[in-house]
């Protein structure tokens, strides 16, 4: 009885996945489900600096950090290439692109304060990312905006009054207008804030306690994914007012629900975001963070059970018993550190993200004809696939209803054999040099 109710919970989440891309192709511009990943833009010993085009394939939302203020400013905006050329970047960001990838330019980070304390700084703000913008030809901008960028002082959520807050609204409208002017399309945009910006305000309301709650608020009709960092956190409030513990199923669960479900503020009201808004942001491995991570079962534990397709993980019980289907993926710091042995297996956690989502993809979920053939559909005893003028194939592997992999053809297979399969649905995952294919088929014996 347990696995025909997970086998019917699997077959729910496909078509529910296919209704979602569907949606996603003609509506909107940002993959989905999304792996974001941040880039590394200089060299660590630790985690060495990536090519653009070196990148796992199953990273489909890049952010290349970052965008820091010049020396003396919080508002003049700067990005220079580190381990390459300006032209050789372009190049990688266009290769990127035309692989169906989204490349945005984040901003901030642990170490680039950004604050705009009045009208003159945002329109600097504005005029210098908007060049930085277009020089690279980004996809967008992502928000990681930490330390003493943004603080509260007064004012609500919905109606702020703090200027650092006011501006940066105002600044990223702006930078959005000069987009569309630009390119004829909406700007991706996306925010990485740390827990205490944001959950943090159901505890306490003021300074950096709930700080980017208005921007959030503020940005919400235009912004793509919010990811907070579920790293270097302190223990923080649930939406049940009992506290958690990073790196924990019951965090990822609970801090993820908060900013879907919403919450109170002594601030006033957070309205919660749709889940396909929403993505779960974790370290790629405990050398990536300072702590927060936490091992591949216990987040696929933790993000079936919020997708409603598992069952609690820990303690802390969903408000909403059927969970959200819809929420968009996952995001890690960074791709540099998951590309690395020595932080677990080599792209862990971009290999978790693939098993948790099925082996599904933004690029191409069900393949026409003219891209790759395989047949019988249902099959018994034999698969046979014709990849049609594809380039070379990188990865090949076959996932049952659990999500797990039953098989691992040669790479250049053109008929396998699938009779020590069981009956049913399975979905066949290629990975090629310029996309993802995922095709469901079923067996019958």
């Amino acid at each position: 009885m347990k696995k025909h109710l997970h086998f019917n919970h699997y077959i729910k989440a496909l078509v529910l996945s296919a209704l979602i891309i569907l949606s996603f192709r003609v509506n909107a511009q940002m993959p989905n489900p999304a792996l974001v990943g941040y880039w590394q833009n200089w060299n660590d010993g630790s985690a060495p600096y990536i090519p653009l085009d070196s990148i796992d394939s199953r990273y489909n939302v890049i952010e290349v950090s970052f965008a820091s203020p010049a020396t003396g400013t919080t508002y003049n905006m700067t990005f220079v290439p580190d381990g390459a050329t300006q032209s050789e970047l372009q190049t990688g960001i266009s290769h990127l692109q035309s692989q169906g990838r989204k490349v945005l330019i984040s901003i901030g980070g642990a170490n680039g304060v950004v604050t705009l304390t009045n009208v003159a700084e945002r329109d600097t703000f504005v005029t210098t990312m908007t060049n930085i913008i277009n020089t690279y030809n980004f996809d967008g901008i992502d928000l990681d905006l930490e330390g003493s960028s943004v603080s509260v002082s007064g004012g609500t959520i919905s109606s702020p009054t703090d200027s650092s807050i006011v501006n940066m609204i105002d600044a990223v409208k702006l930078i959005m207008k000069n987009y569309r002017t630009q390119y004829n399309k909406k700007m991706l945009l996306t925010m990485a804030p740390e827990t205490a910006f944001v959950q943090g305000g159901m505890s306490a309301y003021g300074g950096i306690w709930g700080a980017q709650l208005p921007i959030i608020d503020g940005l919400r009709d235009s912004l793509d994914i919010l990811q907070v960092q579920l790293y270097n956190s302190g223990t923080m409030n649930g939406i049940d007012g009992l506290s958690y513990t990073s790196g924990t199923a019951d965090f990822i669960v609970a801090m993820t629900e908060a900013v879907i479900h919403g919450f109170n503020t002594s601030g006033g009201l957070f309205n919660g975001l749709p889940a396909s808004k929403v993505a779960v942001g974790l370290p790629a491995c405990t050398s990536a963070a300072g702590s927060g991570f936490t091992d591949t079962a216990t987040v696929k534990h933790a993000i079936d059970y919020l997708r409603g397709m598992g069952t609690k993980p820990g303690t802390y019980t969903l408000a909403v018993a059927a969970g959200y289907p819809d929420l968009r993926g996952m995001m890690t710091w960074s791709i540099n550190w998951d590309k690395v042995a020595t932080c677990g297996s080599v792209y862990e956690f971009a290999t978790n993200f693939q098993r948790i989502f099925n082996g599904s993809s933004a690029f191409i979920t069900e393949t026409p004809k003219s891209v790759v053939s395989i047949y019988p559909n249902p099959a018994n005893n034999v698969i046979n696939i014709d990849l049609n003028n594809l380039n070379k194939v990188k990865e090949f592997t076959i996932y049952n209803d659990k999500s797990q992999v039953v098989l691992t053809p040669e790479l250049t297979s053109k008929s396998i054999d699938v009779s020590k399969l069981s009956a049913g649905l399975y979905v066949i995952h290629i990975i090629t040099d310029n996309l993802i294919i995922n095709k469901k088929i079923s067996i019958l014996h």
